[in-house]
């Protein structure tokens, strides 16, 4: 199978999974339909600059575009069975991180899901600063999902796994907008978070992440994640370890350290 062929395939599987018609995706890549079509068949070499506009749009990486097989599998399970920190590797999400995970997203989607700006780019980072402002302050996992660094900032992925099953048992609604002549995905809670999973602290830092970051479009939202010393500090395509918070600066720390005397 050729280059061009693999690549086409890959954008093909992007547009059906994005619920996207050659049609719309013609028309945000300013191409003629027939292009499209040739692309994905790989009759038709894709220029750099459509590959960069390619990643934007579906929210990729150009490596993952290129190399959709380094990404991790993810596997979801009943049981208790931990997961491998690195993302080419098999991830296994057990059953009480998948609930933490749902009832966490259906909290944020309760209180701004509702804002024009909060799409599924601005929820990845929003779920990032929660999970690692809770670590920081606590040293305790709150949602405990696996990030992997790209070029639009850090990304959960068990995001999509999870989701689709959301979505198939009528927790979660997908839905496609507009949002500034830009493709953007949203989604629609279809029940309240259950309350009682929560705790205080664990309200708390959601509340403020979502005070703080919550009116911040993609664009702005991953700007200022990569400015995070956990994301610089990771190699394209690896998973960003927990422990690297603690070297925060700021104003992204969130914890009060004791000075040294």
């Amino acid at each position: 199978m050729s280059v061009y062929v693999k690549i086409g395939h890959r954008i093909k599987e992007l547009r059906e999974k994005a619920g996207m018609s050659q049609d719309a995706l013609a028309q945000v890549m300013k191409l003629p339909r027939p292009a499209i079509s040739q692309i994905e068949s790989g009759a038709r070499k894709t220029a750099t600059d459509e590959l960069i506009k390619f990643s934007q749009i579906f929210r990729v990486s150009l490596d993952d575009l290129l190399n959709p097989g380094k990404q991790p599998e993810v596997y979801l399970h009943e049981g208790k069975e931990e997961k491998t920190s690195k993302p080419q590797m098999r991830i296994s999400v057990p059953r009480k991180n998948q609930q933490k995970f749902k009832e966490v997203l259906l909290y944020v989607l309760n209180k701004v899901g509702a804002k024009e700006n909060i799409g599924e780019t601005v929820i990845y980072k929003l779920l990032y600063f929660i999970d690692f402002d809770f670590y920081e302050k606590h040293e305790e996992q709150l949602i405990g999902a696996t990030y992997i660094k790209n070029k639009f900032g850090p990304t959960p992925v068990e995001f999509v796994k999870i989701v689709e099953k959301m979505i198939k048992d009528g927790e979660l609604e997908k839905v496609k907008s507009e949002y500034f002549k830009l493709q953007q995905t949203k989604y629609l809670p279809r029940r309240r978070p259950d309350l009682v999973k929560f705790t205080a602290t664990e309200i708390e830092v959601i509340d403020d992440v979502l005070n703080r970051l919550s009116d911040m479009n993609a664009g702005q939202i991953s700007a200022y994640s990569h400015g995070d010393v956990p994301w610089a500090t990771t190699a394209d395509g690896d998973a960003i370890e927990y422990e690297s918070v603690f070297y925060r600066t700021p104003p992204y720390s969130v914890r009060a350290y004791a000075e040294e005397s």
